[in-house]
């Protein structure tokens, strides 16, 4: 028998309280399409009644026909002195026209006193009223029983009668809020059960969610726990977001309840699209995508130990717990000085370079990579460049041009002004001198310029080629000025992406060796497109 959960995203909400996340009203909307592609059962769409930004994304998404996903609206219960039907914050819940309302009361007793600074029957009472208001005009119901962990252990019975008054106003889901994210997984069986068990005297029939923060690292564990126990609406955000440490994160739940714990919901036959939606919400708030997030990042499914490479070459389950296509990721190698045979060989085979296993030439390979690792080369981010290296150890690597020479000038003139920067070149090209100079947003970026303007005249396809990322790394931090630095650069064209590295005590030099690499591998990309 299939056991069913519904997912309820709240990242245009709580993710939205996170530090440097931000959203546009354009932006929640890209998002909830997003989200309703992937096939999220509830979309909090914000606090209706907190700002003008989240009013107008209610107007705006009625503009839209969602396929799968019900918006929702958020806001708490009346104010005591309020009579419910003139409300402010309900007026707004409605108003919203939402097909779902989500409004939290207090649960644990402080707050009331301290908080709201009421009696604990007047918070009752507002908790019923503001429910039964809001129960004639929305499909769907739901009370996020705020604080309820810590409500609990401090007051059980207290806890327990809040509950009670909101299925008398109507609530069709209670959502158990570890607000402060204090509570452990193993904390989690003995509520749950007093909760279920309370819940489920008479003929009440009402739905158990939970709501985790994740202050004690435990949100997803707490989460998943809650619903091996019985709770079947699960409340988180894309990526984690959230105010403090964030919320429960939607994109690890996911993969464990459909792939591992055999639950059914609309999104669990969307996984393969749960990578890009993580990313895609990334660049909507222009923040960088964590490598290190389980499932998603770049690094999930990353092997880098040649020991690690030659088993999973074998059978992958030797060291991934699921297949990295299932949640729309991509199994890595990772070339560097712990890599073995078995990585390089399968470097090899991805570049389309044929390498006997015994040929002394992978030995080669391994040795003057461990000697540049030891130099500070890293070539994880970088794997045109060790293509480019694995070429010239077989001698396959065509000289496209040859240096002789490079000078840059950077001049301040006045304290008013930005420095200028002149780069002046000299290369060789089939036997031609190019001699050129070009300005720049800096030394780096005119050296880009010169070297680009050098060789466009023969390269042609060079103009279809820019620079994405940029990156620069400190490599012994003691020497300070002194020391060595890496350099990452990340190129496009219109049909791909590559990175390249280059590392030396001055950053101009590494700097030309990760463009050169740059630039190489662009043109032996082209020369190769043509011969196919």
């Amino acid at each position: 028998m299939k056991k069913y959960v519904t997912i309820y995203d709240t990242t245009l909400r709580d993710g939205t309280q996170a530090e440097n996340f931000n959203l546009s009203v354009s932006d929640k909307i890209k998002v909830s399409l997003k989200l309703d592609e992937l096939g999220i059962d509830y979309i909090e769409g914000g606090w209706p009644g907190s700002n003008p930004t989240a009013s107008e994304y209610f107007k705006e998404i009625r503009n839209y026909n969602l396929k799968h996903a019900m918006v929702a609206a958020f806001g708490s219960t009346r104010n005591f002195k309020n009579p419910a039907d003139i409300d402010p914050n309900l007026q707004a819940l409605v108003a919203a026209q939402s097909p779902a309302i989500t409004i939290f009361g207090k649960t644990w007793d402080i707050h009331v006193k301290v908080a709201l600074r009421i009696e604990l029957k007047d918070n009752l009472t507002i908790i019923e009223d503001s429910l039964a208001y809001l129960r004639p005009h929305v499909k769907h119901l739901f009370y996020d029983a705020e604080h309820f962990f810590d409500g609990f252990k401090n007051n059980r019975d207290y806890a327990l009668a809040t509950l009670d008054r909101a299925i008398a106003g109507g609530a069709e889901c209670l959502v158990l809020c570890d607000t402060n994210g204090g509570t452990l997984p193993n904390e989690i069986p003995e509520i749950m059960e007093a909760v279920l068990s309370h819940i489920q005297t008479g003929n009440r029939k009402v739905e158990l969610g939970i709501h985790a923060h994740n202050d004690s690292e435990t949100a997803v564990g707490n989460s998943l726990m809650a619903i091996s126990l019985g709770a079947s609406q699960v409340q988180g955000t894309i990526n984690g977001y959230g105010e403090r440490c964030g919320n429960a994160n939607l994109t690890s739940i996911m993969p464990a309840l459909a792939l591992k714990m055999g639950y059914s919901f609309e999104a669990a036959g969307h996984l393969e699209h749960l990578s890009e939606t993580a990313r895609y919400i990334n660049e909507l708030a222009n923040l960088p995508h964590n490598r290190y997030q389980p499932y998603v990042g770049n690094s999930a499914f990353a092997h880098k130990g040649g020991i690690h490479v030659a088993a999973v070459k074998r059978n992958p389950l030797t060291y991934e717990h699921i297949e990295p296509e299932k949640v729309g990721n991509t199994r890595r190698i990772l070339i560097s000085d712990q890599s073995g045979r078995s990585n390089v060989l399968h470097k090899a085979k991805k570049f389309g370079i044929d390498i006997d296993s015994k040929d002394p030439v992978v030995t080669s390979i391994l040795k003057e990579l461990k000697d540049l690792e030891n130099q500070g080369f890293q070539y994880e981010g970088a794997e045109a460049s060790f293509e480019l290296l694995m070429r010239k150890a077989l001698g396959n690597m065509r000289r496209f041009f040859d240096l002789k020479g490079f000078r840059v000038i950077n001049q301040k003139t006045s304290l008013d002004q930005a420095p200028q920067a002149e780069a002046t070149i000299r290369l060789e090209v089939g036997g031609e001198m190019v001699h050129t100079a070009a300005l720049g947003e800096g030394p780096v970026n005119a050296l880009d310029n010169a070297l680009r303007k050098a060789l466009t005249k023969f390269y042609p396809s060079l103009g279809d080629m820019w620079l994405n990322d940029y990156r620069v790394r400190v490599l012994a931090s003691e020497h300070g000025t002194g020391a060595r630095v890496r350099v990452l650069i990340e190129s496009c064209d219109k049909n791909s992406t590559w990175g390249t590295v280059g590392v030396s005590h001055d950053i101009l030099e590494a700097s030309w060796q990760a463009l050169v690499d740059s630039i190489s591998y662009k043109l032996m990309k082209d020369e190769r497109e043509r011969t196919k």
